[in-house]
């Protein structure tokens, strides 16, 4: 997970809210259900964490791929405070997204 990630290295992640892409009928349901859609299982994605340098030919080459067209920066890594991750929400505001006490839904696969 981010937690784990920014946790073994030493460093904050920021994301911004409104460049995570959630499908419509998967925030419906997280609606519905309660749910938050950054807390359940996403099989089948890649979270890559690249050097702001390469930020822009990694995401070219991931968007080549007909399974990549949906590919995006979503946030940034920082070196303060460690161990963090931070979401700055679509209204202006920034929360901590905590690691998870357990799992919210059991795992299908």
């Amino acid at each position: 997970t981010l937690n784990e990630m920014a946790l073994g290295s030493e460093v904050s992640i920021a994301l911004e809210e409104r460049a995570i892409p959630v499908h419509d009928g998967v925030r419906g349901a997280c609606e519905i259900l309660g749910l938050d859609p950054l807390t359940i299982a996403n099989e089948g994605k890649l979270l890559a964490i690249v050097s702001p340098a390469m930020a822009g030919t990694a995401l070219a080459t991931m968007r080549a791929h007909p399974l990549g067209s949906e590919a995006t920066i979503i946030g940034s890594v920082q070196a303060e405070p460690p161990g963090l991750v931070f979401l700055h929400t679509d209204i202006g505001g920034m929360r901590v997204l905590d690691m998870l006490v357990g799992d919210p839904l059991p795992r299908i696969c």
